[in-house]
This record gives structure tokens, C-alpha cells and sequence, in this order.
């Protein structure tokens, strides 16, 4: 595990020796099934991330978790430390559980995302779960790493309207009400239906199920709650299996991990010489002063590293 964390961090920091090491091992990633869980701060979704790892471990599965954090602005680092949150399974060598920071991604992930979650493929863990960050409709980012999401909502702050964003609605494989003690929990439930039913997301065979899940405090019912959640996330995964749905979410991964792997060969190495040159900053003043545009710099840029547009 100690290994596993030095590699994470070492993706987080962009060394060079870590992307040699991601090529070694991604012929024995991809088996394992990856969780998104999703939606708005507060929702409550360290918390629910918690007792799923417990349901999982109770039937024996190995479990790694990815909490995506916001980033300090003075260090770089995670803020948040989902990992306090999780201290109970920090004995368990079943459970793998570490944070990321968003360094500024866009999308509700880290750009190191994809990465960590191969290194916990090749550690081998049945199940993979990634927590979000939660920046509303950005999080949509995270379909392009998990095979099933669940888009978390609690009742009285604003999911109402939340759940109208596109975005969330086209991602969520499950719909989860948290805190559905609080009263407006059945309202909530009830417009989350009414959508459903004028949506076109059940004509692939899959309707996503709403579960609602009580009070932590009241451990029982919480208890009885998240392994009813556990076992919508498995018949998911079951249905993706049985459908074929599986191999495309496959696919449209690998094609995300393409974008992300151009990103960091060609895009990155260009950056990090025009900010070391002083350029970056010569462009973006002449483009604060209206003196350029994005578009013209870009191309110009292009040209450069790329002889786009160079006559032979």
C-alpha cells in the first residue's frame, strides 16, 4: 500500500518516472468495477461512500476509494481529508483509501484521477470508488471514469433544481436521497419520478432507482438503507453485464483516457515552456489588452510546435 501511495503522489506531482510506471502496469488494470458517487457539498457523500465500503467488505470485496478534495490555495494539497472520515477501515488491508486534489480540473476530478484509479486496478480491488468533489454540473466529468454513478441529493438544498441540469440527470444510474429523514424527502422523491417518467433514460432497459437513505445516527436504519443502496450499485453492474452496456462504458473510458493521455504529451510539455520562457504571460497580457485574441495566440502557438499551416 505504502508503494500504491508513493505512485498516486508521485502522478499528483507529474513525475516523470510515474508515467513509466502507469505503461508497466495497465496490462493488468481493467477489472475492476468502479463507482462514481456524486452531486452537491453536503449532500453527504464521505458518509455514504463509508458505509458502502462497510457493505462491500461484508460480502468479502476489496475496495479502494478515491476522494477527489478541493485544492488549498496555499499548499496544493487535498483540504478536506476524506481519509479522517474513513479511519475505521484504516486497519482493514482490504480497504485502500486515498485523496486527491483537484488542482484546478474542471469537472469535479483531478487530473490524476485516471491514473489512480489503474494503480488500484493493478493492486487488484474488486471495487473502486470514486467521490467527487461536488461542483454541481461540472461533476458530469465523471462518467467518463466510472461504469455506475449514483448522483446524491438531500432535501431542502436545492436539488430540487439540480436534478433539472442535464448533466446530472444524464449521468445518474441510481438516484440516491440522503437524509431522507428531513422533511421535503418525499417531495424530492416524488419530482425525481415524475422526470424519470418523462425521460427517455429507461429505453435502454435501465430505469435508475431512487433509495433513500435516513438518519447516520440512527444506525439500524442506516445500516438497512445502505445495503439497499449497495444492492441497486450491483444490479446495475449486473444489468451492464448482461447487456452489453458494460463494453461501451469500456470504450468510452478508453476514449477519455486517449483525450487525457494527448493532453498530457502534447498540450502540457507546451505549457510548461511557454510559462517557463515568460511568454505564457506575454500572451495573456496581450490578450488582456485586447491587443490579440485567445483564438490568434492559440494558432500561432500551434504553428510553432506543431508547423500547422507551413507551406512545403
Amino acid at each position: 500500500m505504502r508503494a500504491a501511495s508513493r505512485l498516486i503522489r508521485d502522478i499528483e506531482d507529474k513525475l516523470p518516472e510515474a508515467k513509466t510506471k502507469i505503461k508497466k502496469l495497465y496490462a493488468h488494470t481493467g477489472k475492476s468495477f468502479i463507482i462514481g458517487i456524486t452531486g452537491a457539498p453536503g449532500a453527504g457523500k464521505s458518509t455514504l461512500t463509508d458505509a458502502l465500503i462497510t457493505q462491500f467488505r461484508r460480502k468479502n470485496k476489496t475496495v479502494g476509494v478515491l476522494a477527489v478534495d478541493p485544492t488549498s490555495p496555499f499548499t496544493g494539497g487535498a483540504i478536506l481529508g476524506d481519509r479522517i472520515r474513513m479511519q475505521k477501515h484504516a486497519e482493514d488491508p482490504g480497504v485502500f483509501v486515498r485523496s486527491l486534489a483537484t488542482r484546478g480540473a474542471l469537472g469535479g476530478l483531478s487530473q490524476a484521477a485516471g491514473n489512480a484509479i489503474h494503480v488500484m486496478e493493478a493492486m487488484g480491488k474488486d471495487i473502486i470508488i470514486v467521490e467527487t468533489v461536488g461542483i454541481g454540473q461540472q461533476e458530469i466529468d465523471i462518467i467518463n471514469h466510472a461504469h455506475s454513478v449514483a448522483v446524491v441529493l438531500v432535501p431542502g438544498m436545492g436539488d430540487e433544481i439540480q436534478t433539472m441540469k442535464a448533466g446530472l440527470m444524464e449521468i445518474a444510474d441510481i438516484f440516491v436521497i440522503n437524509k431522507a429523514n428531513r422533511a421535503g424527502a418525499k417531495q424530492l422523491q416524488m419530482e425525481l419520478e415524475t422526470m424519470l417518467n418523462l425521460s427517455d433514460k429507461a429505453a435502454d432497459g435501465w430505469k435508475p432507482p431512487i433509495v433513500l437513505v435516513g438518519d447516520a445516527f440512527d444506525p439500524q436504519t442506516f445500516s438497512a438503507d445502505t445495503a439497499e443502496l449497495a444492492h441497486r450499485i450491483e444490479d446495475h453492474h449486473v444489468y451492464l453485464q448482461q447487456s452489453g452496456k458494460l463494453t461501451e462504458r469500456m470504450h468510452r473510458k478508453a476514449l477519455a483516457e486517449i483525450h487525457d493521455a494527448l493532453s498530457s504529451c502534447l498540450l502540457e510539455p507546451i505549457v510548461q515552456t511557454l510559462t517557463a520562457s515568460g511568454e505564457m504571460k506575454r500572451f495573456a497580457e496581450k490578450i488582456k489588452n485586447r491587443k490579440a485574441d485567445p483564438y490568434t495566440a492559440a494558432e500561432e502557438i500551434a504553428r510553432r510546435f506543431f508547423k500547422q499551416g507551413e507551406e512545403k
